[in-house]
């Protein structure tokens, strides 16, 4: 190879050798721009620890949720050993480093003054220094976060404090939830209550009357009887459908004309595609009882009841109408506000559920006046789940 040759191959060589480096270290740069800088590489670290840990608080604190939050959490804290109690025990511990029954311990009366404080605390044993935050609901501390270092500056109980402190916004959000449910259920209860000493008494005395003049027609209202108070009484979550509520309100209707006869007539236009949609368990029974007893008892020749339900884009549209007696327009609004005892009780308490479960805007849309009878109107949303899980219960 001669001496020109040589060069040439050699510049060659190098050339390409540099356009490789060159475009490898422009990717490398280009990386690494990408990945941002230090503070926003610790900043996703940190969001990713913390939603690691959010679902698992969801209930509250408890042995399972608390385990598996607490592996999270020691990640974001980056601290050998972190541990989360309620007020009466250490319900779990993620450690990376032996954690002796000593240590566990020593930490349980750590949080046992910050249960008693509602204060963070820092100890010194055994060579490590414990932190220890409230789990605070409102003003209560619930529980505490407690995380061991070797030697704990401001910066770390500060960051010990803050994590406490979203622990205590899931765990808060989870009892709001425990309480909802539970005044959804005590809602229940109460409207359950007030079908039973208005409707069974009179519907048993209906079927009695029956039983001598025309034992056929008695044994078809035990057995609507049977059905509709099965529906009313059943266990099986807070929502049903808009056909099965209007199964039961036929039987209710049924049961209601043995007493009645010809006083009650009643017109139905139901729109086939509104009849899957999920509707609150026992939001319109309620509504047709009122309209019975309030709206054409009263009245000698009785009246006509229309149960209407139509689609408005993604919305049911319900009413319950009657051209009975009608209503004060200021003692509904004493009736809705709760102000007013043992008066429409039922229409209250749907109005209520309509809001705690869609929104304040959502509540029963009323139309009345004296002597000009009433009109009930629901928006339910046709395919939005109201809570977390419920649409499917």
């Amino acid at each position: 190879m001669s001496p020109a040759l040589q060069i040439t191959l050699i510049v060659t060589i190098v050339t390409v050798g540099i356009a490789v480096i060159g475009y490898f270290g422009f990717k490398i740069s280009r990386s690494t721009k990408e990945m941002g800088t230090d503070a926003d590489e610790a900043t996703f670290t940190t969001l990713h620890h913390m939603s690691v840990a959010v679902p698992h608080l969801e209930r509250g604190l408890t042995v399972e949720g608390a385990a598996k939050s607490a592996k999270a959490l020691r990640k974001l804290l980056n601290c050998p050993v972190l541990l989360i109690s309620d007020t009466r025990h250490i319900l779990a511990t993620d450690a990376g480093i032996e954690f002796t029954a000593d240590l566990e311990e020593q930490a349980s009366e750590t949080f046992a003054t910050v249960l008693a404080t509602g204060k963070t605390q820092v100890k010194r044993l055994s060579g490590q220094d414990f932190v220890a935050a409230p789990i605070m609901v409102g003003n209560q501390p619930v529980g505490t976060v407690t995380a061991l270092s070797p030697r704990a500056g401001a910066g770390f109980v500060r960051a010990v404090s803050e994590v406490a402190v979203f622990v205590s916004a899931q765990v808060s959000t989870a009892q709001l939830d425990e309480n909802k449910a539970m005044l959804l259920e005590a809602q229940m209860r109460a409207l359950r209550a007030q079908i039973s000493p208005h409707f069974i008494y009179n519907s048993l005395n209906a079927i009695a009357s029956f039983i001598n003049t025309d034992p056929a027609r008695a044994r078809e209202l035990v057995i609507e009887f049977a059905d509709f108070t099965r529906y009313s009484f059943r266990r099986r979550g807070e929502f049903t459908t808009l056909a099965e509520e209007l199964e039961a309100i036929d039987r209710y209707l049924l049961l209601e004309k043995a007493r009645f006869g010809d006083r009650i007539r009643v017109s139905l236009q139901i729109a086939p595609e509104v009849l899957p949609t999920k509707i609150p368990f026992l939001s319109l029974q309620p509504l047709v009882e009122n309209a019975v007893r309030h709206g054409l008892e009263a009245r000698p020749d009785g009246g006509v009841i229309s149960i209407t339900a139509t689609e408005d884009g993604m919305h049911a549209v319900i009413s319950v109408e009657d051209d009975g007696v009608g209503m004060d327009p200021e003692q509904l609004a004493s009736v809705l506000a709760g102000t007013t005892v043992n008066m429409h009780v039922g229409l209250r308490n749907v109005d209520v559920r309509l809001r705690q479960l869609y929104g304040n805007s959502n509540g029963l849309i009323i139309d009345t006046a004296p002597g000009a009878g009433t009109q009930i109107t629901l928006r339910i949303p046709k395919f939005l789940a109201p809570g977390k899980g419920s649409i499917n219960e």
